[in-house]
C-alpha cells in the first residue's frame, strides 16, 4: 500500500507537520484571501479580447518544439492533426490524504496514476461515463468523465468571475486514437523527440478521461505562452481549488517525462489537489510517493 502520509518523513525540508498543524488556519485564510485578490487584479488587467470557443484548429504544418506542440481533435475513426463545484471550506489533513495501490492502479478511479512506467490496465481501457463538457467553450465536441466535466465547468465559471475565460481543445482520447497520434508525431519528429510530448497508446492521461487540454487565445493554443496569458496564470494559481493540477509542470521533466505543458490539466479531486498545493508538491508522482518516470521501461 502506498500512502501520502509517507511524505511526513520528508517534510523537514518543507517546514514539517508540526508547522503545518500550527499554521493551517492562517494558511487557509491567506490562500483564500490571495485567491480573491488575485481574481480582482486579473480582472483589472483583462485583455481587450479573448479567444472564442473552438473545437479544432486549421491544418497547418506543426513544428513540434518545446515552444509549440500541435493541438489535436481526434474523431473516433481517425486522428486529425493540427492539431466538482468549488469548495468553500478546505480541510487541511496534516498527514495528507491516503492513497492506496488500488487507487493508483484502478483505471476507473480519478486517482489512477498513468505515466511512462505505469500503463493503464487493461491497456485499451475506455471509460463508461463519458459526457460532453457542457459549460466550457469547445466542450460540445469533447468528452470527459462526468465528474471531471463538471469540475472543469466549475473552474471555468471561476475564471469567468475573475474576468477571464478558457476553452477546451482536447479531452478524452481512445487507445486507438492515441496510438495513431503517437505514430504520426513519431513519423514527423522521430520517436525520441515525439515521446517528450506525446504518450504511447495505453500510457496517456487523456485515455483515462480525467485530463484536458485548455487554452485562452488561438495564438497560445497548446503552446507554452499559455502560461504567460492572464487566464493561464489564473489556472496555475487557482486550479487546485477545483480539484485540478497542472500535470506536467515546468522544470519537472526528469520526474514526469514530458516537457512543460501549462495547458494540460488533470483532475485529482479537491482533497489531493489542496494537499499538494499546501505542501508545495508539484507532481502527481511525488504526491503518491512513486519514483520518477522520465522514460519507458522498454
Amino acid at each position: 500500500m502506498s500512502h501520502l502520509a509517507d511524505h511526513a518523513r520528508r517534510w523537514p525540508r518543507r517546514g514539517g507537520p508540526t508547522v503545518l498543524a500550527l499554521a493551517a488556519g492562517v494558511v487557509v485564510g491567506a490562500l483564500l484571501a490571495s485567491s480573491t485578490s488575485t481574481r480582482a487584479a486579473l480582472a483589472d488587467l483583462r485583455p481587450d479580447a479573448e479567444a472564442t470557443a473552438a473545437s479544432s484548429m486549421a491544418a497547418d504544418d506543426v513544428e513540434a518544439t518545446t515552444e509549440s506542440i500541435p493541438a489535436v481533435t481526434a474523431p473516433a475513426e481517425a486522428v486529425e492533426l493540427d492539431d466538482a463545484d468549488q469548495v468553500s471550506d478546505l480541510e487541511i489533513v496534516a498527514d495528507g490524504p491516503s492513497l492506496t495501490d488500488e487507487d493508483l492502479g484502478d483505471p476507473t478511479s480519478y486517482l489512477v496514476l498513468v505515466n511512462k512506467t505505469r500503463p493503464l490496465d487493461p491497456i485499451d481501457y475506455a471509460p463508461e461515463d463519458l459526457v460532453h463538457v457542457d459549460g466550457v467553450p469547445g466542450g460540445s465536441s469533447e468528452r470527459m468523465r462526468s465528474e471531471a466535466a463538471e469540475a472543469l465547468a466549475a473552474m471555468r465559471d471561476g475564471a469567468v468571475e475573475a474576468g477571464l475565460d478558457f476553452s477546451i481543445t482536447s479531452g478524452y482520447r481512445s487507445y486507438s486514437e492515441q496510438v495513431s497520434l503517437h505514430a504520426t508525431y513519431s513519423g514527423r519528429r522521430g520517436v525520441t523527440v515525439a515521446e517528450n510530448f506525446s504518450a504511447r497508446g495505453g500510457y496517456s492521461e487523456h485515455q483515462t478521461g480525467w485530463a484536458a487540454d485548455i487554452y485562452g487565445s488561438e495564438s497560445c493554443r497548446v503552446k507554452r505562452c499559455f502560461a504567460q496569458e492572464l487566464v493561464g496564470a489564473w489556472v496555475a494559481e487557482n486550479a487546485w481549488e477545483y480539484g485540478w493540477i497542472v500535470r506536467y509542470p515546468e522544470g519537472e521533466f526528469e520526474t514526469t517525462g514530458y516537457w512543460f505543458e501549462p495547458w494540460h490539466v488533470r483532475y485529482v479531486g479537491v482533497e489531493l489537489s489542496t494537499w499538494m498545493h499546501e505542501q508545495g508538491i508539484a507532481t502527481f508522482e511525488e504526491a503518491a510517493g512513486l519514483p520518477a518516470a522520465p522514460d519507458y521501461v522498454d
